[in-house]
């Protein structure tokens, strides 16, 4: 494997400081023996949350889990308040701090898993979940919701709204009161699941999952470029992991840090457990404005 890191990166802090291809985040506090997957930093840095298949103390199914930057490394990580007994999963930091975006199965809901948010205290704590409604939730599964850095648009993954397959990617716009009139991504919707997207560059280029089924095959990481209408030229992220045999997946730009990209997956070395959450390089914005963000 090419271009690996420095062993300085196993330590429990941000990897940036030591980043050649890519660096493990907080090993043995984020990225533990368990599976953690799509890590998110808070815009101002002093908060990390990701959602943990399998990591014991949660609430029980999926948890999300957050650690707090202190003496510059991640520590004191814990299961977030907002946790259900159901599967909750999928976090991500809204660009100006005040919200926290998850899925969740928990009762009450529209359909399978929908999409959530919670108001998040000046503590880093949050509040109570929010469902974003109708406009986004179907009786089908939602998936990775991502705010634009405006808040107006919210990106994510659905099986319920139609599309070219399984899971297909979709951005709805705010309209002063919920999310709405979700249409899909134009140029990267097909008959696999696609999902786990994220935004570089306000929406010009985009990374994001694809999989025949992601319950029972591997996961790859896809990069993209707006032409102007539409996303086109998608070929695999650049990285040494993301691999058609592997699982990678759960793309995060850091808002504080926007040319660095956080992805879970499973490297060589360092790795702590199932599926740890990675740092890297943001692959170059290449694209144009007009594809919808």
């Amino acid at each position: 494997m090419a271009a690996l890191v420095v062993g300085a990166v196993a330590l429990s802090g941000p990897a940036s400081a030591f980043l050649s291809e890519f660096g493990i985040e907080g090993m043995g506090v984020v990225s533990t023996k368990a599976s953690e997957i799509r890590g998110s930093v808070s815009p101002d840095g002093q908060h990390i949350v990701w959602g943990s298949t399998d990591r014991e103390g949660g609430a029980g199914g999926w948890d999300l889990w957050q650690a707090r930057l202190k003496d510059g490394r991640w520590q004191d990580a814990r299961p977030l308040s907002v946790n259900s007994p159901s599967n909750d999963f999928d976090p991500l930091f809204s660009a100006d701090g005040r919200w926290l975006y998850f899925f969740s199965n928990r009762p009450g809901g529209v359909g399978g898993d929908d999409l959530y948010r919670a108001a998040v205290k000046p503590d880093g704590s949050v509040g109570t979940a929010e469902n974003l409604g109708r406009g986004v939730n179907t009786r089908g599964d939602e998936w990775a919701p991502t705010p634009s850095r405006d808040g107006k648009r919210l990106l994510f993954a659905s099986d319920g709204h139609g599309g070219a397959g399984r899971h297909d990617l979709f951005v709805a716009r705010w309209d002063g009161a919920a999310f709405v009139d979700a249409t899909p991504v134009p140029g990267l919707n097909t008959r696999a699941d696609e999902f786990d997207a994220a935004w570089l560059g306000d929406g010009r280029t985009l990374v994001y999952a694809r999989s025949q089924d992601p319950a029972t095959k591997p996961v790859r990481l896809h990069v993209a470029h707006c032409d102007g209408a539409r996303y086109v030229d998608a070929g695999p992220l650049a990285l040494s992991f993301n691999t058609d045999e592997a699982t990678t997946l759960g793309p995060a730009i850091d808002w504080n840090k926007p040319g660095e990209l956080l992805v879970s997956g499973a490297a060589k070395s360092p790795r702590a457990g199932k599926l740890d959450i990675y740092r890297m390089k943001a692959p170059a914005v290449a694209g144009k404005e007009g594809c919808g963000v």
